[in-house]
């Protein structure tokens, strides 16, 4: 029988449904609209209808905020009537998940 090994992240994730934008499938050009499942500083659980394979780089941003990253393609596992869920390494990220509050200023007001 295979032994099996318990792994420790090293940063808590944090459950958070964020709208982002990835793109730099190999096969499957163009930028596909998701959500995240969960988030920390160095990755995230994103949900895509497409199949990633492990170590494929992609560039991820977020719709709101400012946040944006390179990553890498940790996992992708079938999700039953979802797609797939894709574990991200960040690169190089920068910026911020939400909108600043001081920041909101700039936004166009609607009425």
């Amino acid at each position: 029988m295979p032994k099996t090994y318990t792994v420790q992240r090293a940063e808590y994730r944090i459950p958070m449904e964020v709208a982002v934008q990835i793109a730099g499938h190999p096969e499957i050009p163009g930028v596909e609209m998701t959500f995240t499942e969960n988030v920390s500083a160095r990755g995230a659980r994103v949900l895509s209808t497409r199949r990633w394979r492990t170590h494929e780089r992609l560039v991820l941003a977020s719709l709101a905020g400012n946040f944006q990253a390179q990553a890498r393609v940790a996992y992708c596992e079938k999700v039953p009537s979802r797609g797939f869920a894709v574990g991200l390494e960040f690169k190089s990220p920068q910026g911020k998940w939400v909108i600043d509050p001081a920041d909101r200023a700039a936004l166009p007001q609607t009425a």
